[in-house]
């Protein structure tokens, strides 16, 4: 049976347009409203399963503000409008519509348009519902270990990892004139991995002491409520000289996510769960409606858990006041080719294991050479499609006379040239993953043939009037900033949406500088055993370098950088590199009076600076052409070109 569907339109052509169309395909309408006042009216007397909205509507309020509405009451809805401005679009999209179309639109688009919401509302709340009854069955199995109190404390952690992305816990209990604090505190240090401290762990890590630490907790607010605090609501509750600013300041978190239970006391003292997380916008009401529905399995759990604790309840301690819990699954191994462990690098895990089991389309966004290829990469083969094709395919780099046939494929003779019938990308990934990297590159008019063909899962062969049916996952990477290309009118706004169903974004190297150290390791083990050297790593000085380097091209630069360090270094260590001097952030442009080399002169400076790193070796598995990758008879009739004599590369 079709879903009931409301109209939100303030311009009554076009809602009553909408309203026939839809009449014709079978849908029921509860009606149509031109304000905000109207459709929260119109829902409380006839509920719908799904809501057509306008962004801009008669009256002072907006679609937008309608949308915080539908999303309390988890009705769908997809925004009906013409491209808007930049601003007006990120308020649209942090409001989680199941789709947008752009006007004017066809009839059919309107329909499948709506399957596809009707589809990803259902695919995104059965998604969730799963990760739930994991989470259940995670629950119930620590119910049957036979672990101590930390143990099943440490489960409920990893069990609520896979539901909510956090940095850092605190679990235990707590009371506003109680002492000592049961309480174990995790650090996250990896994907499965945590260092777990007891409070005389905290206390030598913060370096305070007995009463120092009693005085902060005296001092921690006590609130019963489950509620969040991001940015700066954080900071202004993480100002008081507690427990929360000490965890802000020594381990840099900025968001906080507490569920207490009040219900459940120890000696006086309530249970409780905090979550806290190096992003400023890490928690929302989305979690606070999860806690609810979490809260009867957790509860159940933990009284079980204290009923077997034989009163009084004694301090919490571990073996070790501070320790490393190692989980069974190493990022290295289970993330093919993403080396690292900051806490954004592992929010970008989290995702890829959340979304990799469904079919859902993901969008990868994030500079160039940030690795958002290897997230494409990762998400296929954690996937159930695994065993079936994966097609990539570089937008830009396709030509655009090229670039239909190249996708949809053509039949022979379909124009000048096409000599024999040729099979399209999406064809060949049928029934496994096709990649559209550079989705941002694509040309305009693409975009639209694009669009419908992931609507309604079928391609026609240019020249061909067969219709061909498709089964596949997409995954789409940009470097660009869609939303200013929408802004702008490069970008189709209802292909935006169409494609960003679960976003993914992969921070750039100068954000995680912490696994710098890491790459760079990779890269140096990499390399050197391709080469053949036996380099160790690099000295102290040139990791400072490194660390303070801005990376403008991220990991694919850094990999270059170590590539042509390890081919240069003369003993098992790298002791220098080079890197450019001008290292002026592309956000902040140097203003200064500068006198430009044309490209001439800047490819003659760089090659006398290879040929006196490589002492005047031109060919040869050290030589000047080996490190420019190009052959040596090029670089020699370069150098002849440049006027560079080999002599000037000798010391």
């Amino acid at each position: 049976m079709k879903r009931k569907i409301l109209i939100v339109e303030d311009l009554f052509v076009e809602a009553n347009h909408l309203r026939i169309m839809l009449k014709r395909a079978g849908y029921e309408v509860t009606g149509i409203a031109r304000t905000y006042e109207e459709a929260v009216s119109l829902i409380q007397q006839d509920r719908p399963g799904i809501v057509l909205l306008d962004i801009f509507l008669a009256g002072k309020k907006t679609g937008i503000d309608l949308a915080s509405v539908l999303n309390q009451q988890h009705i769908p809805f997809l925004y009906l409008s013409a491209n808007s401005n930049e601003e007006v679009l990120k308020e649209a999209k942090a409001t989680r519509p199941s789709g947008f179309i752009v006007k004017p639109f066809r009839e059919k688009d309107l329909l499948v348009s709506l399957e596809i919401a009707e589809y990803l509302h259902e695919n995104s709340s059965e998604s969730q519902l799963k990760r739930e009854v994991d989470f259940q069955v995670e629950v119930k199995q620590l119910m049957k270990n036979e672990h101590e109190w930390s143990g099943r404390v440490l489960g409920i952690v990893k069990a609520l990892q896979k539901l909510i992305s956090f940095d850092y816990a605190a679990v235990g209990c707590i009371g506003e004139h109680f002492l000592p604090f049961n309480a174990l505190h995790f650090l996250r240090t990896g994907f499965d991995d945590y260092q777990v401290m007891d409070s005389e762990g905290l206390r030598t890590v913060w370096n305070i002491t007995k009463g120092e630490f009693d005085a902060l907790m005296k001092a921690t607010p006590i609130d019963p409520r489950t509620q969040f605090y991001n940015g700066e609501r954080f900071r202004e509750i993480a100002a008081a000289n507690s427990i929360r600013k000490m965890i802000a300041t020594k381990f840099g978190m900025r968001s906080n996510l507490v569920m207490p239970y009040p219900g459940i006391t120890i000696d006086n003292k309530f249970f409780f769960i905090s979550l806290y997380s190096r992003r400023p916008d890490a928690f929302s009401e989305n979690d606070l409606e999860l806690c609810d529905r979490i809260q009867v399995p957790l509860e159940r759990l933990v009284k079980e858990m204290t009923s077997e604790t034989p009163a009084p309840f004694p301090q919490v301690r571990l073996g070790q006041s501070v320790g490393i819990v190692a989980g069974n699954r190493d990022a290295e191994n289970t993330f093919k080719g993403m080396i690292g462990q900051s806490h954004l690098l592992l929010n970008v895990f989290n995702l890829i294991n959340q979304v990799a089991a469904t079919d859902t389309s993901v969008l990868i966004t994030g500079e160039s050479g940030t690795g958002k290829e290897r997230v494409a990469d990762n998400v296929h083969s954690l996937s159930s499609r695994r065993t079936k094709p994966f097609v990539k395919v570089n937008c830009a780099a396709l030509p655009i006379s090229l670039i239909e046939s190249e996708l949809f494929g053509h039949e022979k003779g379909a124009f000048t040239g096409a000599t024999t019938r040729r099979i399209g990308r999406f064809e060949q990934a049928n029934g496994g993953t096709i990649f559209l990297d550079e989705i941002g590159d694509m040309p305009v008019e693409i975009q639209m043939k694009l669009l419908r063909v992931l609507q309604q899962r079928e391609i026609e062969r240019l020249g061909g009037t067969e219709t061909i049916r498709i089964d596949i996952r997409v995954i789409a990477a940009t470097n660009r900033d869609l939303e200013r290309a929408i802004a702008e009118g490069k970008f189709r706004l209802d292909l935006y949406y169409r494609l960003n169903v679960f976003p993914i974004l992969m921070p750039s190297l100068r954000e995680r500088r912490d696994d710098i150290p890491l790459l760079v390791n990779h890269f140096i083990g990499y390399f050197s055993r391709k080469i053949g050297k036996a380099i160790t790593g690099v000295t102290e000085k040139v990791l400072k370098a490194l660390m303070e380097y801005d990376w403008p091209g991220n990991i694919r630069e850094l990999e270059n950088v170590i590539e042509r360090s390890v081919l240069l270094a003369r003993g098992n260590t790298i002791d220098q590199v080079s890197l450019p001097t001008n290292n002026t952030p592309r956000d902040e442009p140097n203003t200064s009076d500068t006198t430009f080399k044309n490209i001439f002169e800047n490819e003659r400076d760089h090659i006398i600076a290879v040929l006196k790193a490589c002492e005047g070796r031109i060919s040869g598995e050290n030589g000047a052409a080996k490190v420019l990758a190009i052959p040596a008879t090029t670089l020699g009739s370069k150098m002849k070109k440049l006027g560079i004599k080999r002599e000037i590369g000798v010391s």
